[in-house]
């Protein structure tokens, strides 16, 4: 079985593409997310945005999805998103 090149996309773009940032239970927290899929989605809705929280309440899960149109967009949202200091963990 051939290994698939490293330029192939598993994804037929566009596509419906969910986020899931999570991060400290913090208004802050949701805006910066929704302010970083707004610069590279600009026709995000935003009340889309699925917010759940933690057991415990400390920590906030928010899923993103997205009208994805390239490899390139995700790669970028993924590299801000991770970036930013109120962010744990995106999937």
């Amino acid at each position: 079985m051939a290994m698939p090149e490293p330029d192939d996309d598993l994804f037929d773009f566009p596509c419906a593409f969910p986020l899931k940032v999570m991060g400290l239970a913090d208004a802050a927290l949701v805006q910066a997310v929704l302010e970083i899929v707004r610069v590279h989605v600009p026709d995000f809705d935003t009340a889309t945005i699925e917010q759940r929280f933690s057991s415990a309440g400390k920590y906030l899960s928010l899923t993103c999805t997205i009208n994805a149109t390239s490899r390139e967009q995700l790669d970028a949202l993924y590299r801000e998103l991770s970036s930013h200091p109120l962010v744990k963990i995106v999937l």
